[in-house]
């Protein structure tokens, strides 16, 4: 009976595993200390959800709309491409507020609960969800991935389906609250504004490449 589950764990660690938008947010957050259990939550939420909807499946129904994955994708272009401009904008002219968790790494009793960073520096709950969100439904690769190719594998497993989507699901839960908050073990390699303008410089350049790759012809 665990064979399905095993599957499942293996195809949905091997999807999730990879340089891309919503994991160098993931990572920022973390290393930032700031709302990092949500940030995880929504992240491996939405990943629940999109395997229920492959599993049941509505990737069928989808196949039949493809405008929605074009609209998706040129939205989800035009986001990563802002996303980076910012991001590039933080590595060229850095503000307090971009590199204050690392000037203040683990000084306080907080900091082994994530409350590292004082109330003046950290980003407010809200515009943090939204990124996040978008980064995760507007991302047209989590259709094609998470909804079609996972939906379609676990299928295969007939009665057993969901146990291989629970084990795809159990992946998910796994990485990102794993990646979360191990981030910030990884804050001595950067406590100093210089790592974090290096950090926001690699995110600047996958997030336009990545939005640029979205729209360009395959």
């Amino acid at each position: 009976m665990l064979t399905p589950v095993i599957a499942g764990l293996g195809l949905g660690f091997s999807l999730i595993i990879a340089i891309g938008a919503q994991n160098l947010f993931v990572l920022r957050q973390g290393l930032r200390r700031e709302h990092v259990f949500v940030v995880a939550a929504i992240c491996a939420a939405s990943d629940a959800l999109l395997i229920a909807l492959g599993v049941s499946g509505v990737g069928l129904v989808l196949q039949a709309v493809p405008w929605l994955v074009e609209a998706v994708r040129w939205a989800g272009a035009a986001f990563l491409v802002t996303y980076g401009v910012l991001a590039a904008r933080r590595a060229w002219r850095p503000s307090d507020r971009s590199f204050a968790v690392a000037e203040e790494p683990d000084a306080s009793p907080a900091a082994g609960t994530g409350g590292a960073t004082t109330t003046a520096t950290r980003t407010r709950l809200l515009p943090v969800v939204l990124t996040c969100l978008a980064l995760t439904w507007l991302n047209p690769h989590v259709y094609l991935d998470t909804v079609f190719l996972l939906g379609t594998v676990a299928n295969t497993h007939g009665d057993q389906r969901w146990l291989f989507a629970a084990g795809a699901m159990a992946a998910s839960v796994i990485w990102f609250f794993g990646l979360a908050f191990g981030a910030r073990y990884l804050g001595r390699w950067l406590s100093t504004p210089r790592a974090w303008r290096i950090l926001d410089a690699v995110i600047a350049v996958v997030m336009i490449a990545l939005g640029v790759s979205l729209v360009l012809p395959h």
